[in-house]
């Protein structure tokens, strides 16, 4: 009698079906909300207050976080870059995946100068009644760098391996921008724009190397262990406590009976904001690509 035995296969596997609208639809996402934090922090007099207090009252903690902070900034480009070029020459060298590195790479770039030209190109903010330095600083170079950086290594990862890339990758980027926040290089806005901005640029490689099928199969969620789902689970906890802490801070300065003056409730809610936004990012660009990555099914032979 004839045994049939089953392997594993990796072949080249497609994008799930409607993959390809939905990172559609999150490039889009990331430009209108890129939009949206532009027109609301820099062009409205109380989004102007609330980025600017986050700014301000950073003052109150520029101590011993100031100093370390400052030597994380003063290292996260050569960090940045050689986390980047390590990650991505090893994947391209050893599984000779020239195209998509090229694509990472490309879309790194692309992010990181588009961060600078806006930064020429966007009207200096308007005079709004808020004491405030006049000219742009949104995006934060520093995050964009920084971002870029650790989705280019996302992206570069197996889909085995990029939940937990995409987690440790966020907190890097997040840690980046409060960096700069505590070191009133930039403010929460910044931050946040430039998260979006990178996503702009990231989500749309990010398909053109998924459609390449090369490496997109995987076994899905709890089969390994850089895919288990804690990577998923605490960004969303830590995302939901930094919402609570946001609450309770804007609710200390709202107009209400027990209304304090504010001392650092701005500062602590423009960290939240900065938080928040990077693990929504980071959960949903991992649950994207988790779902255009195809499960691997048993050949017959």
């Amino acid at each position: 009698m004839t045994l049939q035995r089953q392997a594993t296969s990796r072949t080249a596997a497609q994008p799930a079906t409607g993959s390809g609208f939905l990172f559609m639809l999150a490039t889009l996402a990331c430009v209108a909300g890129l939009v949206a934090t532009y027109y609301y922090f820099v062009q409205t007099t109380t989004g102007q207050f609330i980025d600017e207090s986050a700014l301000v009252e950073a003052v109150e903690l520029h101590g011993p976080a100031g100093k370390a902070t400052t030597k994380f900034l003063d290292l996260l480009p050569t960090v940045s870059l050689v986390m980047a070029a390590v990650v991505v020459l090893f994947v391209t060298v050893i599984r000779k995946h020239w195209a998509e590195a090229g694509i990472a790479v490309a879309a790194c770039i692309g992010a990181n100068i588009a961060t600078q030209v806006l930064k020429d190109l966007l009207p200096a903010r308007p005079d709004k009644g808020v004491v405030t330095l006049a000219f742009n600083s949104l995006p934060s170079g520093h995050t964009t760098l920084a971002a870029s950086a650790a989705a280019a290594v996302f992206l570069m990862a197996s889909p085995r391996w990029r939940p937990m890339a995409g987690f440790v990758g966020g907190t890097f980027a997040i840690a980046s921008g409060v960096s700069t926040l505590i070191n009133q290089w930039h403010r929460p806005a910044d931050v946040v724009a430039a998260f979006l901005l990178v996503g702009a640029f990231m989500i749309p490689a990010g398909w053109l190397i998924v459609r390449r099928g090369t490496w997109n199969a995987w076994d899905g969620f709890g089969g390994h262990i850089g895919s288990a789902r804690v990577w998923l689970t605490l960004p969303v906890f830590i995302g939901l406590a930094s919402a609570a802490v946001a609450l309770y801070s804007l609710a200390r300065i709202a107009p209400s009976p027990w209304q304090e003056t504010s001392t650092t409730h701005y500062f602590w809610a423009g960290i939240s904001l900065i938080v928040i936004a990077g693990y929504l990012a980071t959960v949903a660009t991992t649950s994207l690509f988790a779902y255009a990555a195809r499960r691997r099914v048993p050949a017959r032979r």
